[in-house]
């Protein structure tokens, strides 16, 4: 019986080839059961130490997400769903969407040393505390496309761009991977000269509104007013729907993981399940 927040075969059946085990070596436990593991794991938040059994003992289950994430596993896993997914057209690129959320960190994710900034684990002080800031790339259907994680008191406008630049989809057979979409839709905080130069160079439009005091020194000027589609910003809602889609993990809503390399991983892995057909990724 497949439980809550497993995979079913029809899942199972789209990431096993790139995670099925070699043919030398020492046996290793079942990939499946153990990528079911870390599934309860995201999905409830709870240490590793109280991993039910039936997914085996917890040290072999966190150490095989501990090398999977120095190697890249999950990346390579995403770009595979991802790829799937735009050969039979599900990818929506008329639009993508742009924004970031909070997320507050608990004690335990505080373990750098004293003395000094948290670099390198993407932590950041703000004025609700420790924090990490996902700043994140959906498409038109809200299902991820690419992500950055950095400490919460990071500003926006300087993640847009490295966010933009990790929208790779290759392609089945020759040919460039998809990076560009038609429009890019974002909220007032990514509204800079900077960023609208980015997007004419790379030939995409943008639907993003002005803050009041870039309208008040265009009038001043004597220049035009950028023109907002309100109709298309209204779309922008299927990033904050993503984000919410996201936070029903509980691991991912609050963090617990000192190393930013895990909880990108563990980012990666939910980003990875929105990409699962429906059936799967919405099961009660």
């Amino acid at each position: 019986m497949v439980r809550r927040h497993e995979l079913t075969d029809q899942a199972w059946a789209v990431i096993e080839p790139l995670v099925a085990p070699s043919r030398m070596g020492r046996p290793v436990r079942d990939r499946r059961q153990v990528l079911n593991g870390i599934l309860w794991k995201l999905s409830t938040g709870a240490a590793w130490r109280d991993l039910p059994e039936r997914y085996g003992p917890w040290k072999t289950v966190y150490e095989r997400f501990r090398r999977w994430s120095a190697d890249g596993t999950w990346d390579r896993l995403l770009s595979h769903v991802q790829q799937h997914s735009d050969a039979v057209g599900e990818v929506d690129w008329s639009i993508v969407c742009v924004d970031s959320t909070i997320v507050r960190a608990h004690q335990h994710a505080a373990g750098a040393r004293k003395g000094g900034p948290w670099t390198g684990e993407a932590l950041g002080r703000s004025r609700g505390g420790l924090s990490t800031k996902i700043h994140l790339a959906c498409d038109g259907q809200g299902r991820p496309l690419a992500f950055t994680v950095t400490g919460g008191n990071v500003n926006d406008c300087s993640q847009f761009e490295p966010v933009m630049a990790r929208i790779r989809i290759k392609r089945r057979g020759p040919g460039r991977p998809r990076t560009r979409p038609v429009r890019v839709v974002a909220d007032k905080g990514y509204s800079s000269r900077k960023i609208r130069a980015y997007l004419r160079r790379r030939a995409i439009a943008c639907t993003i509104p002005e803050r009041v005091d870039q309208i008040s020194g265009r009038l001043r000027r004597g220049e035009s007013l950028c023109r907002l589609d309100r109709g298309v910003y209204r779309r922008r809602n299927v990033v904050e729907r993503c984000f919410n889609k996201l936070k029903q993990n509980k691991a991912l809503a609050t963090r617990y993981d000192k190393r930013a390399r895990h909880y990108k991983a563990l980012v990666t892995l939910a980003c990875l399940r929105l990409w699962l057909p429906a059936d799967i990724a919405d099961r009660p």
